[in-house]
């Protein structure tokens, strides 16, 4: 399956006083990532849709001030009401991080549910 790319530009408000990229930052900008990945994923009959179940985030480099990149985001496992997700930040060819989601699709009664077709067309494209 081909990532979806989401390019990203890191400006003064991502920083910390050093110039280098806020640790909890990379989740804001991986959620924004999703977001896109996901956009036009109504969920059906009143569901809540995707929610994050567990978050794991591998630091290799940090990123910097100015730095463009992007977030390749991808599934790498599809359960029945669940899946899991791969995000990279990718500056020219390296990786600097490595975020891992597991995502649970939950219904209107707020419990676990099978994921809709019509979601399932959204996530596998």
């Amino acid at each position: 399956m081909t990532p979806h790319v989401f390019p990203f530009m890191i400006a003064y408000a991502d920083t910390d006083a050093g110039g280098i990229v806020y640790h909890g930052r990379y989740i804001e900008i991986a959620e924004r990532a999703r977001m896109q990945w996901l956009h036009g994923a109504t969920p059906p009959d009143g569901d809540v849709g995707f929610v994050i179940k567990s978050l794991g985030i591998n630091y290799i480099r940090p990123l910097r001030l100015g730095d463009e990149f992007v977030v390749e985001t991808r599934m790498t496992k599809l359960g029945a009401a669940s899946l899991d997700i791969e995000q990279k930040f990718v500056k020219d060819g390296t990786v600097y991080a490595i975020l891992t989601a597991a995502v649970a699709y939950i219904g209107a009664n707020l419990r676990p549910k099978r994921i809709p077709a019509e979601m399932l067309e959204i996530v596998e494209r």
